[in-house]
């Protein structure tokens, strides 16, 4: 037992290292799109942050939503963010099982590249919008009464850059559209194109749809904040990912790293170059392929599409 335990952790060990070293290379070629991706989430911090000085309380708009679900009130407004919490975790968590699971479709950095666009693309649009009209917020220290309405106008220069954890908690204005369903709507996307089980897929939508329900149950956002996140970070998703090169498809590949263990291989390494910069192989790589527009299928629709991919042949 203890020899079997030692054996799969040298093996698990050696996976890590692997996929550690092919990973550092990627992030070295693409550090500055995640650098740059990471600046605009601050940005967008500023934004939310800056939109509350202007902010002023007023009577809570008239909302279809508000009318069907009932208002869960200070004590329950939790569980929306607890449920974001936990799909922003288990995302952030699949990204890097590469690292650890035998079974490898997809780079960490290079997905994160992917996924940092469609958040900047959608918050640049949510930036626009509620700069250009501001809507009395419907959360509870938003409204008429709450000190924390509108704030004070800032003493020094540090405390507008200074944006957690007040600026993150207690934001107002920031209203169309909900940056908790862009995260969220993003998030389940990019499993939807990317991910093999179906069943994570149906739960995932299931998740945003709850969320959605919870955002404006706990009066966090009007209707109309989720419902145009839900068409926007939609098409926001499908035209970016357009526009991207395809993420290389690493089923095929036969070795754990980018780069060959044997600098001898040089054919090997030549071909390792082209996944990392995602170039498309040749013609009869692409027809072997379980991938299709780059898009990960699910499991047990690869083998469909290779017989009648080899049958057309």
């Amino acid at each position: 037992m203890n020899l079997y335990i030692r054996r799969e952790t040298s093996k698990l060990l050696k996976r890590v290292s692997a996929e550690t070293t092919t990973e550092i290379i990627l992030l070295g070629e693409n550090w500055k799109y995640l650098l740059g991706g990471l600046v605009c989430q601050y940005i967008h911090g500023l934004a939310a942050r800056g939109v509350h000085y202007i902010h002023r309380p007023g009577p809570v708009l008239q909302d279809v939503g508000f009318y069907l679900l009932p208002e869960l009130g200070p004590d329950k407004a939790y569980l929306s963010e607890t449920l974001f919490s936990f799909v922003f975790l288990s995302f952030f968590l699949w990204t890097f099982h590469p690292f650890i699971l035998k079974t490898k479709k997809i780079y960490t950095v290079l997905l994160w590249c992917r996924v940092l666009a469609f958040l900047v693309a959608s918050q640049i649009l949510r930036i626009l919008t509620f700069y250009s009209t501001q809507l009395p917020g419907p959360n509870y220290h938003c409204r008429e009464g709450s000190k924390l309405a509108t704030l004070p106008p800032p003493k020094s220069i540090l405390e507008v850059f200074l944006i957690f954890p007040r600026g993150v908690l207690y934001g107002c204005g920031d209203l169309i559209f909900s940056s908790h369903m862009i995260f969220t709507l993003v998030f389940v996307r990019s499993y939807q194109i990317y991910g093999t089980q179906r069943f994570i897929k149906q739960l995932a939508w299931l998740l945003a749809i709850v969320q959605s329900i919870l955002i404006v149950a706990s009066r966090k956002h009007y209707t109309v904040d989720v419902v145009v996140a839900w068409y926007t970070v939609n098409l926001v998703v499908f035209f970016v990912d357009k526009k991207l090169p395809e993420l290389p498809d690493r089923t095929n590949v036969g070795v754990s790293t980018l780069l060959p263990l044997s600098t001898k291989d040089t054919k090997t390494k030549d071909e390792n170059h082209k996944l990392i910069n995602g170039n498309p192989g040749d013609s009869a790589d692409r027809r072997s392929r379980t991938q299709v527009n780059g898009k990960i299928l699910e499991e047990g629709n690869a083998v469909q599409i290779n017989a009648s991919m080899n049958g057309g042949a």
